[in-house]
């Protein structure tokens, strides 16, 4: 891992989990040696066919050819030389879902710099330190966050001094080709996501070049996706789901994609039909949303053949209220941005009956067998094999998984303690009908609130929770949420000091945390609940938000 040597133990036991049984990354599975590499030949084989169609917020539609997409996106490779970026820097993407986004980390791949998405949602004070451990030598922003982004760099107690590039680029900016010795390697180092963890800062996933097309190699095989295929994009780029699975796996199969600005309930079904679209991705969110909206298909000449679904907690009864609506397969599959993207995911040519049950009849829907990309297994707290249908570790290992925690040795000896990647989730398998694992997720080990598909500490919760006067102890609560998965409950104790209300809890939260993180429901009692050891133990208090379930909560802006 660049600039972080680590001991030789532990680079043996990563090494072990990016490994297959009997198939060492030196034998990798497909024969593309870079991104670049796979655009370039995109370009030359099909130039005239669409790679990539945008729709803005306002329904305005683009689409550019692979032969453009691959012009400008050399364009930018010229313009990060220009800069002073060389290859192995850190270029960090401070915007959305904009065709712009996409074509500067195409630039970054085929220059071989590393790519680092910041979520404008996320919190400032995590966004500098983003920038500040990533070693980011430039941000590309929009016009419309420059001024955002330069308070984000200025506040605090050290400010930053980064250079800022404004997107659109000078379109000028073309001509720069790579010669094959200039060309990155399957190792060269491709894009850093930061993720929440039960610590307060993000740990940064850094994946390689083979990482992003070994996972979206398979994720193509295992969901038919053909160079006749058309995807779509609704979730957010900056997240592995919305880069790898609609974004690279396309240019592995040398199909199309659609990229939406932002996911709409009343833009959704219309456009995957006027595209015919045969693939997309969701989170569970997006089908309670469409199913609260009562979204209709009436009229429409959909090509849809599945959804796929992952990146949150799915219900057994939120599956079966879509499948019984829209009568659309839904592929549920699970990963992680540590394992790139997908690890493992429900066979889409299963018959309906038999989907359904894998769905529904075991307590939590399943998901799936793992991919041939990597293995699979429910191990116990000593990283032995547990039986089928006892509860243990979800473990990985495999082609897709990823480099290690940038600069966090702590973490990568955890993660990797036993040779394979320890996900902090909890789950068990059956057998399937051919004796293969089906895999299930039941709840998390490490205790993060996972809302609408984006991870939240509960950590940072807490903090602000405990700073609150009359609170003798205060703690964040992830519960049950039929629109998003989980929503973010807070359990007090107060001293007896002074009256305490939830109103006023609530209120003092929002003026240090974003909406999304606030407690949405505050419950108090006499007694928290502590292990042996004096730790929390959040899950016990779980139901007592059971409740709240079905609740709306708004941040007064109309969301």
């Amino acid at each position: 891992m660049s600039n972080s040597p680590l001991p030789p133990d532990l680079i043996d036991r990563i090494a072990h989990a990016r490994d297959l049984t009997g198939r060492p990354r030196s034998e990798p599975l497909l024969p593309y040696r870079s991104v670049g590499e796979l655009l370039s030949r995109r370009a030359a084989e099909t130039p005239s066919k669409a790679f990539m169609i945008w729709y803005n917020r306002d329904g305005t539609r683009g689409e550019l050819t692979y032969h453009d997409f691959h012009r400008r996106v050399i364009g930018r490779a010229t313009l990060l030389a220009r800069l002073g970026i060389r290859p192995g820097d850190r270029v960090a993407t401070y915007s959305g879902n904009f065709p712009e986004t996409a074509l500067i980390y195409f630039a970054c791949w085929a220059y071989g710099a590393t790519v680092v998405p910041l979520s404008v949602s996320e919190d400032e004070a995590h966004l500098r330190y983003i920038i500040r451990n990533s070693e980011a030598k430039s941000i590309f922003t929009r016009p419309e966050l420059l001024d955002k982004l330069r308070s984000i760099l200025s506040g605090g107690d050290d400010p930053i001094s980064i250079p800022l590039q404004v997107e659109p680029v000078d379109e000028s900016a073309e001509g720069y080709f790579p010669n094959d010795a200039d060309l990155p390697f399957p190792d060269t180092e491709a894009l850093i996501v930061y993720t929440s963890g039960t610590t307060g800062n993000p740990k940064g996933v850094l994946l390689d070049q083979y990482n992003l097309l070994v996972d979206g190699f398979a994720l193509a095989s295992h969901h038919r996706i053909t160079s006749n295929t058309r995807m779509m994009c609704v979730l957010p780029i900056h997240h592995v789901n919305g880069t790898i699975v609609t974004m690279v796996t396309p240019l592995v199969a040398g199909s199309s994609f659609v990229l939406n600005e932002r996911f709409s309930v009343h833009h959704f079904f219309p456009r995957l039909a006027a595209e015919g679209v045969e693939v997309v991705s969701v989170v569970p969110t997006l089908l309670a949303f469409l199913l609260e909206a009562d979204a209709s298909t009436d009229g429409l000449d959909l090509k849809l053949h599945h959804i796929i679904c992952g990146a949150g907690p799915l219900t057994v009864d939120l599956a079966m209220r879509f499948e019984m609506r829209y009568h659309i397969p839904i592929a549920h599959g699970y990963g992680l941005s540590e394992t790139t993207c997908y690890s493992c995911c429900l066979p889409v040519d299963l018959p309906t009956t038999d989907r359904r049950l894998w769905l529904s009849q075991h307590g939590y829907p399943a998901i799936g067998p793992a991919l041939p990309v990597n293995e699979m297994a429910i191990h116990d707290p000593d990283g032995k094999p547990i039986r089928p249908g006892e509860r243990g570790e979800i473990v990985i290992r495999g082609h897709n998984v990823m480099i290690g925690y940038y600069h966090n040795e702590p973490a990568n000896r955890s993660a990797f303690e036993h040779g394979w990647f320890r996900s902090g989730d909890e789950g068990f398998f059956l057998p399937g009908p051919d004796g293969e694992p089906y895999y299930f997720i039941t709840g998390r080990l490490k205790e993060l609130i996972i809302r609408g598909g984006v991870n939240i500490s509960p950590l940072e919760i807490d903090e602000v929770l405990m700073a609150l006067p009359g609170v003798r102890a205060g703690i964040a609560v992830g519960f049950e949420h039929d629109l998003y998965g989980e929503e973010v409950g807070a359990y007090v104790q107060p001293d007896g000091g002074q009256a305490l209300t939830a109103e006023a809890i609530i209120a003092a939260c929002r003026q240090a945390l974003p909406f999304a993180k606030c407690p949405k429901v505050v419950i108090f009692g006499d007694q928290m609940p502590v292990t042996s050891t004096g730790k929390y133990q959040r899950n016990k208090l779980r139901p007592l938000f059971a409740e709240y379930r079905t609740g709306r909560f708004s941040d007064g802006k109309g969301r």
